[in-house]
């Protein structure tokens, strides 16, 4: 044990995904050590991020506005939304530079096991932007999971009969892989998600 303050910043630290005791330890004396205007402004920063940062009032993505940047983007396709789990995973389709419509995210999937049904999620939302914004297709990004499956399933059920076209993200063999490495159930899927060259 260390000294109170030292201890609750690693207890603190400890807390957060990714980083054990040892991290945490490592990273409270990394910041005894550097310069205290450092340090502070670290601690400004998760203030801040704490006291500005809200959801978009239309995707739920991270904002400093009412709505997000994307969403405040006029030169994006209003017609298509992707639905996301996260808003981690916004950034990730936003770097492939391939996307130009709006996401949603659904603050997490399905997963009856851990009593997160369609009322923990934010599926209804999802429905009441259909007609408002003339949302023709929905591309369903969810992980892919059990539990992200069943969320695409879910879409699907509740979306087409709408007359809105449901598109999943195709799932295989990554670039640069190697079939020895990868599993059956990978392989299933690049095989169903063939594409004719």
């Amino acid at each position: 044990m260390f000294e109170g303050p030292v201890q609750r910043l690693i207890d603190e630290l400890s807390r957060l995904p990714g980083i054990g005791a040892k991290s945490a330890q490592r990273l409270a004396f990394h910041l005894l050590s550097v310069e205290e205007a450092d340090a502070h402004r670290l601690a400004v920063a998760i203030t801040d991020m704490r006291d500005q940062i809200k959801t978009c009032g239309r995707c739920f993505n991270v904002a400093a506005e009412e709505f997000c940047s994307i969403c405040r983007d006029q030169r994006r396709d209003v017609s298509i939304v992707c639905v996301v789990e996260r808003p981690q995973d916004i950034i990730v389709l936003e770097r492939t530079q391939e996307y130009r419509g709006r996401y949603h995210v659904l603050g997490g999937s399905l997963s009856p096991i851990n009593g997160i049904g369609p009322g923990q999620l934010r599926f209804g939302e999802l429905m009441d932007r259909l007609e408002p914004e003339r949302i023709e297709e929905v591309i369903v990004a969810t992980n892919p999971t059990i539990e992200g499956d069943a969320t695409a399933m879910y879409i699907a059920r509740e979306f087409k009969p709408q007359g809105v076209k449901v598109t999943r993200l195709a799932s295989g063999l990554p670039v640069g892989g190697d079939l020895d490495y990868a599993d059956e159930l990978t392989l299933g899927r690049a095989l169903i998600g063939r594409s004719e060259l």
